[in-house]
């Protein structure tokens, strides 16, 4: 039979092409603003799942299976809110939808970590604010994403892999960072995702001012 596609001879499987790929979609200011900040904010996510086991089960003593249905509450919030996402950018623009739910990720993040010092929250407002904060992960992580390989047509292959390297490699240092904490308190896991949700939005905002300035 014969062939039905042609291979393109312009890409290579050798390491230094693959490189250099990689190295010319990092350099790109919508690229490096709009992935490291989706990675950032995405890392409070795996800071969370490190560390919710010792939070609901060893703190706030709920057996398996309620951790089991409060895991599942707080995963639709984070999946509803992805597809209220999809309705409000019938209204929005992605940078719009971000930079809002980055401002009340912080908030909330910050709200929570200065509770969790003090003692104020118990299991409902725990879980509240961890909705709240799921929440707003969902509309960040795909609207990074999108943002993230809009330059891209030819080598957005590079750029979504790069993409994901960046954003697995950020939440496994989020997951370290919460593990090499080993006192019996919410704070080390809401310091990772309150610091990187600061950072987070912190690249996001000067990000944008160097964008807006080269447009």
């Amino acid at each position: 039979m014969p062939d039905s596609y042609k291979p393109d001879t312009n890409i290579s499987l050798k390491p230094k092409p693959i490189i250099n790929s990689f190295w010319t979609v990092f350099k790109t200011p919508q690229f490096y603003t709009y992935a490291i900040t989706g990675a950032l904010a995405f890392s409070g996510l795996f800071a969370y799942i490190s560390g919710s086991p010792l939070l609901f089960m060893e703190i706030f003593k709920v057996s398996e299976e309620t951790y089991g249905w409060i895991f599942a509450l707080l995963s639709f919030g984070f999946i509803g809110s992805s597809q209220v996402n999809t309705l409000m950018l019938r209204r929005y623009t992605s940078q719009q939808l971000i930079f809002a739910a980055l401002i009340t990720q912080v908030v909330t993040a910050l709200v929570f970590l200065i509770g969790s010092i003090n003692g104020w929250f118990g299991l409902a407002e725990t879980t509240i604010l961890l909705f709240v904060f799921l929440c707003c992960l969902g509309f960040v992580s795909p609207n990074a994403s999108a943002l993230t390989l809009v330059p891209f047509t030819k080598n957005a292959g590079s750029a979504s892999a790069l993409m994901g390297a960046i954003q697995m490699g950020v939440g496994a240092l989020a997951s370290v960072g919460v593990s090499l904490f080993s006192v019996k308190s919410a704070v080390p896991t809401v310091s990772v995702m309150a610091v990187t949700s600061i950072l987070a939005l912190t690249i996001l905002y000067f990000g944008r001012q160097r964008l807006s300035k080269q447009d």
